[in-house]
């Protein structure tokens, strides 16, 4: 019940690492007088190479943290635990206000609507795996061709603060190489730390296609949620933001980096 939680406390937003920064930007852009805890958990990452299981269950125990803390909702910032753990919180904890993140397939999709353009996903290995995935997929296979790509390894860059520099040209370029950019329309970075690498991608990609997010639709609808709860802030004057790492603290310094790109 929302009465539960004070409107005035932190919103939780949690990543496997340091990648859902790009989504507490849009967070921080859309409500910027709430106040945020970000946990990055850089110690369990990555997520996109575990189970369903065990992704499961870390997320379970972290959110049972969040809501005992008293933090008034939580932002799965992360493709792989969304997929992994979401629908099972919502069962669980009916009374909380959790959101997830998806790849950002439908406005890549419906901006062409009627074209069937060439969409790549760039995601992790268990996002495009999993059934949620597949089952978003569905929704627009006969409207454009959609084209999966398991990215290993890519989120790894952005965790060191790599984002940008020869090796990371030369690491996503081949990534791409199979696929002529003149054909390809779209680019949806279906992983919250692929953001901090678009300049990348556009530039091997080239200016025809264009790169799409998830963070921007999930503040708006983290927003909505709040506001059906009674729970957004009565502050006027601007939130703070707090940022822990199950790491160390060179993550939380790369994190506070990446939120002022």
């Amino acid at each position: 019940m929302a009465d539960t939680f004070d409107r005035n406390a932190p919103i939780a937003v949690f990543d496997s690492g340091v990648g859902g920064i790009s989504v507490l930007r849009a967070l921080r852009e859309v409500m910027p007088c709430e106040d945020f805890f970000y946990f990055g958990d850089s110690a369990y990452a990555p997520y996109g190479t575990k189970t369903t299981e065990e992704v499961r269950a870390r997320v379970f125990e972290l959110v049972d943290g969040f809501r005992d803390k008293g933090l008034k909702a939580c932002v799965v910032a992360c493709n792989t635990a969304t997929s992994a753990a979401v629908r099972a919180l919502r069962e669980t904890y009916p009374e909380y206000t959790i959101v997830g993140i998806e790849p950002a397939l439908k406005p890549a999709v419906m901006d062409r609507a009627g074209e069937m353009p060439n969409v790549i996903v760039m995601a992790t290995p268990m996002t495009i795996r999993n059934e949620k995935f597949h089952n978003l997929m569905d929704r627009y296979v006969e409207m454009a061709h959609i084209i999966p790509l398991p990215c290993p390894g890519l989120m790894e860059f952005v965790e060191r603060g790599e984002t940008s520099g020869e090796a990371l040209y030369d690491f996503i370029s081949n990534l791409l190489a199979p696929f002529d950019r003149d054909r390809v329309d779209a680019v949806v970075l279906g992983c919250t730390h692929y953001p901090f690498v678009a300049e990348t991608v556009r530039k091997v990609m080239g200016e025809k296609a264009v790169l799409y997010e998830g963070g921007p639709g999930t503040a708006r609808e983290t927003r909505r949620r709040l506001e059906a709860a009674g729970l957004l802030t009565d502050r006027t004057t601007v939130g703070k933001i707090t940022i822990e790492n199950s790491l160390s603290e060179e993550k939380v310094k790369i994190c506070e980096r990446l939120l002022e790109m």
